[in-house]
C-alpha cells in the first residue's frame, strides 16, 4: 500500500488563503449583495459553493499521477484552443462589460481563460519532456511551443483579455528558462515580445487611457474616469495605515471602489487589516509559490521532467497572477482585471487555482515517494 506523504505546509497555506478569501469576500460584498440581490449573503453563499467545487477539483487533480498528464499534453493544447474558440460562436459566448469572456450553460457560466491556463501548463510540461535537448540547444526548439501558444493568446486578445495572454506567455517563457533554455535566446524573444506588447497597447484607445491613468491617476482628466479604480484603491491603502480600520469597517467597498470583491480585493484587505495584514497575506502567497518552485526543482533533480514542468508551470502561473493583481491594486502596474489567486470572488478562478495547488502537492508527494524508493528503483525512474 502506498504511503501517503503529502506536503502539509502547502495544504495548510491553501486552506488559510481560502479562509482569508472567504472572510474578505464576505466583508467586501455584503452591501453589493444587498443592493443588487436583496440578500446581504448572496455572494457569500455562492462563494461557499465555489469552495466546495474547488475542494473537489483539488482532490481530483491530486489523485492523478503526473505521468498520466504526459500523454495528454497535445490534447490539452487542442482543448484550450477549442474552449476559447467557443466564445465566438453566435449565441454561446456572453459579453460582460464589453468583453466576450463567458460561455453560458443555463445558470452556469464558464470563463474559458481560467481552465485554459491549467491546460497550457500540461501542454508545456509535456513539450519539455519530449523536446528537452531542443529547448536548450537551438532557438527553433524554444520557439515552437511559443508559436503554438500564440493561437490561444490571440483568441484571448480578441475577447479582449490582454492581461491573461501576458500572464500565460510570461509563465511559459519562465518555465522554458527553468527547463534549460538559453538566456541569449530568451533575451531575443523578450525584445520581440516587448515590441509586440507595445503595439497591442497602442492599437486600442482604452489601453492607452489605462496607461495614462497609471502614470498619473490623480490628474483631473482621468481621476474620475480611467484612473478612478486606482485612486479609490490607493485611498483604501491610505485609510488602512498599519493595523487597518477593522474587519467589516472599510468604507471603499461601499460603492466607491468598483470590483471590490474580485479584482480589487487586496485593497479592501489592506484597508481593513492595514499594512500588517496585507504583508502577511503577501508572505503566505509568496511562500506557496516558492514552495511549489522548490518541489519542481526536486523533481528535476530526480529526473522527473513531467513532474518538474507541472510544478514549475503551476507555481509560476500562481506567482505571476499574484504579482499582477498586487501590482494593479497598489498602482505599480496599469489597471487590469485579474483576480488574486485563492482569495478573490469567482468560481472559475478558485477551482483552477486550487487545481494548480493540487499539482504542487502531487509533485511533492511523488518526490517523497521517490526518496523512499530503493536506490536502484530511483535509477530506473531517471532512465525512464
Amino acid at each position: 500500500m502506498t504511503d501517503l506523504r503529502l506536503d502539509t505546509s502547502l495544504i495548510w497555506l491553501w486552506i488559510a488563503l481560502l479562509a482569508v478569501g472567504l472572510v474578505a469576500v464576505t466583508s467586501a460584498s455584503m452591501e453589493l449583495s444587498a443592493n443588487r440581490h436583496g440578500d446581504a449573503f448572496h455572494h457569500l453563499m455562492r462563494h461557499g459553493a465555489y469552495l466546495v467545487l474547488a475542494l473537489l477539483a483539488f482532490l481530483a487533480v491530486l489523485s492523478v499521477p503526473t505521468s498520466i498528464w504526459a500523454g495528454l499534453d497535445r490534447f490539452a493544447l487542442v482543448l484550450a484552443i477549442a474552449l476559447l474558440a467557443l466564445l465566438f460562436l453566435p449565441g454561446l459566448g456572453r459579453e460582460v462589460n464589453g468583453s466576450l469572456r463567458w460561455i453560458a450553460f443555463g445558470p452556469i457560466s464558464l470563463q474559458p481563460s481560467e481552465p485554459v491556463r491549467f491546460l497550457l501548463v500540461v501542454y508545456l510540461a509535456g513539450y519539455v519532456v519530449r523536446h528537452q535537448q531542443a529547448i536548450s540547444r537551438d532557438l527553433l526548439g524554444l520557439l515552437r511551443p511559443l508559436l503554438w501558444l500564440l493561437i490561444p493568446c490571440a483568441l484571448l486578445v480578441a475577447q479582449p483579455d490582454l492581461g491573461s495572454a501576458v500572464v500565460i506567455m510570461v509563465a511559459a517563457v519562465a518555465l522554458l528558462f527553468l527547463s534549460g533554455a538559453r538566456v541569449l535566446h530568451l533575451s531575443l524573444l523578450g525584445v520581440a515580445a516587448l515590441a509586440g506588447l507595445w503595439l497591442l497597447l497602442s492599437l486600442r484607445d482604452y489601453r492607452v487611457a489605462r496607461l495614462q491613468a497609471f502614470l498619473d491617476p490623480w490628474a483631473p482628466d482621468v481621476q474620475f474616469g480611467s484612473g478612478y479604480q486606482l485612486t479609490q484603491a490607493l485611498i483604501a491603502f491610505g485609510r488602512g495605515e498599519w493595523l487597518g480600520v477593522g474587519l467589516g469597517e472599510g468604507l471603499q467597498k461601499l460603492f466607491y471602489l468598483p470590483e471590490a470583491h474580485t479584482d480589487f480585493i487586496f485593497a479592501v484587505i489592506a484597508e481593513e487589516t492595514g499594512v500588517v495584514g496585507a504583508l502577511l497575506l503577501c508572505a503566505a502567497l509568496m511562500t506557496l509559490v516558492l514552495r511549489g518552485l522548490w518541489h519542481g526543482r526536486m523533481a528535476q533533480r530526480r529526473g522527473a521532467a513531467m513532474a518538474a514542468g507541472l510544478a514549475y508551470g503551476a507555481a509560476l502561473l500562481l506567482g505571476i497572477q499574484t504579482l499582477v493583481s498586487l501590482g494593479v491594486n497598489t498602482g505599480l502596474l496599469p489597471t487590469k482585471g485579474l483576480t488574486l489567486p485563492l482569495v478573490s470572488y469567482g468560481g472559475n478562478s478558485l477551482i483552477v487555482c486550487s487545481a494548480l495547488v493540487a499539482l504542487l502537492v502531487r509533485v511533492a508527494w511523488e518526490n517523497a515517494e521517490s526518496e523512499r524508493a530503493p536506490r536502484g528503483a530511483r535509477r530506473r525512474e531517471v532512465m525512464a
